[in-house]
């Protein structure tokens, strides 16, 4: 399978992972959970989209095809990460509070009403723009790293073949 794929992946993965310390370190709580959550430190979206563009960067060079359409897929991930999703998530955080309120004004009037239990919609879908840079910062970091473990790989595989 293509090494950009596993490294990418691998990529969305530690981020992931990474979260879980992150929050910790910030709010002194352990939430194994966010492992499978989106939103938080790092954004795995921009990891996983920025450790593909470097290592297409590394392996074919700046001025290919493969190069630019990486480029702009990636940044179009970060924006929407940081933009449309953050923005929902905020609204999302609105709708949870009106929620909450109305149950406040349910409770207090004599009057009743039945209304069907109400899930919470989930407040952390999208990023802050420093969780988009830091995805995007550690991403770079592994496509560089995978780059350097793959072309040592490289120099192996040629070295095994001439004896």
């Amino acid at each position: 399978m293509n090494k950009g794929v596993y490294l990418a992946l691998i990529s969305i993965g530690l981020a992931q992972g990474l979260k879980i310390p992150i929050h910790y370190l910030k709010k002194k709580e352990w939430r194994p959970e966010l492992f499978f959550g989106t939103g938080g430190m790092p954004s795995s979206h921009s990891a996983g989209v920025s450790t593909l563009t470097t290592y297409i960067a590394l392996k074919r060079g700046l001025s290919t095809v493969d190069f630019a359409l990486s480029l702009i897929y990636g940044l179009i991930v970060m924006y929407d990460a940081q933009g449309i999703r953050r923005q929902t998530g905020e609204l999302t955080l609105k709708v949870n509070s009106m929620n909450d309120l109305i149950e406040k004004v349910q409770k207090e009037e004599s009057l009743e009403f039945k209304q069907k239990d109400a899930k919470k919609l989930k407040e952390m879908l999208g990023h802050q723009p420093e969780e988009v840079a830091g995805g995007a910062l550690f991403g770079a970091l592994i496509g560089v790293i995978g780059h350097l473990c793959t072309k040592k790989d490289r120099k192996f595989a040629d070295f095994k073949l001439r004896f």
